[in-house]
């Protein structure tokens, strides 16, 4: 990311008497994951066997070694988030530049070594480890007979752009296609577990191809879209938009049995005994991150501490459309042509990258060219 390169230099002289992070102490460098992560039936450290037991808050064999490579793939982008934040407003905090050159330069240098533990220790050949259990034993392996394959960081840890410079970030997503994708979108897992396992816990409770346990949980599936995105598979980017999607499935509406204006939490995966119905409509955070993706990847409209950064990512078939987006009270008209070319001018002058900066009068609208 720019602001842990932009730091690099200043780690060799920076200092810090702050103790290392928890997860040096682990046996992978990937951050614990406690009870739980996003998926909070994904229970590594609760091992219950008494019915009606919480899964969510019962640690009953906490060892300290479980781990989340999907917490490491949203700790890179999101720290070199934090760093960026530094080095532009850091000063406005009170923090000096000796200060703000320390903190942002540890910061970048624990992003360094989590994303190689990711690209090592969290590779398994031809996609993402979902994770390390209890006994510091695989989770999403090919190595196991079920659970081989997880979406979570298959989307994370691409969008974190693990693996952009030799591969894996462009086989994660295609290893994703193959093992878990229908018509119906993507699952979360797969195979699905047949069996309940008490150092997985929850996700292992439910039947085949439902809820955690290898259902389609919508909330996910945008980040496969981006993964895509960015790694430069923008037809498949659109498909997974597209495969759940609401106004593109209307017209299996006697399937999909939920209301069709709205996302559900889970769609029946492949492995379920009715493939395609929806469950929990409205209960979901789906829409929001689908906006994202639809906005700031596919439109590729994307807002950045220096302007906007526009990179469209869409199929072919989209060859010229335009876009207004309001931000920081300034009007951005911004119209987008396929040409075989990615460049990017602002009222006739050609920018040297993709950030159009924030203009110092924000009274008249900023006309934006694109080519892509």
């Amino acid at each position: 990311m720019a602001s842990c390169i932009s730091f690099r230099n200043a780690h060799a002289s920076a200092s810090s008497t702050s103790p290392p992070p928890k997860w040096r102490t682990v046996p992978h460098g990937i951050p614990l994951i406690g009870r739980a992560d996003w998926n909070d039936c994904l229970n590594l450290n609760c091992f219950s066997d008494t019915p009606g037991e919480s899964f969510q808050t019962v640690e009953n064999n906490d060892t300290g070694v479980a781990e989340s490579v999907f917490i490491g793939g949203m700790f890179v982008p999101y720290g070199s988030q934090y760093a960026d934040i530094l080095e532009h407003y850091g000063r406005l905090a009170g923090m000096s530049d000796a200060e703000i050159a320390s903190e942002a330069a540890n910061v970048c240098a624990e992003i360094g070594q989590v994303s190689k533990a990711v690209k090592t220790a969290g590779w398994d050949g031809e996609w993402f480890v979902r994770a390390y259990d209890a006994y510091s034993r695989k989770v999403g392996t090919h190595e196991d007979t079920e659970g081989q394959i997880y979406i979570e960081p298959q989307g994370m840890c691409v969008m974190a752009g693990i693996g952009l410079d030799d591969g894996k970030a462009q086989q994660a997503p295609k290893s994703v296609k193959e093992r878990l994708t229908c018509d119906w979108g993507t699952a979360i897992l797969a195979p699905a577990y047949s069996t309940y396992r008490i150092e997985l816990g929850e996700i292992s409770s439910y039947p085949r191809g439902y809820k955690e346990n290898g259902g389609i949980f919508c909330h996910n599936n945008p980040w496969i879209s981006i993964a895509n995105a960015i790694a430069g598979n923008d037809d498949e980017a659109f498909a997974v938009y597209q495969r759940n999607c609401p106004a593109y499935v209307e017209d299996k509406s006697d399937v999909r049995k939920v209301e069709p204006y709205v996302y559900c939490q889970m769609v029946a995966g492949p492995e379920a005994a009715t493939p395609g119905e929806g469950k929990n409509s409205w209960l979901t955070g789906t829409a929001a991150w689908t906006f994202v993706d639809v906005s700031q990847y596919l439109l590729g409209v994307r807002p950045t501490l220096d302007g906007l950064a526009i990179e469209p990512h869409l199929p072919e078939r989209f060859d010229q459309l335009t876009v207004t987006r309001v931000f920081r009270g300034v009007t951005y008209r911004i119209a987008m042509k396929r040409t075989g070319e990615r460049t990017v001018s602002v009222d006739g002058k050609l920018l040297d990258g993709d950030i159009v900066p924030v203009p110092s009068d924000g009274a008249k609208p900023v006309e934006v060219a694109v080519t892509f």
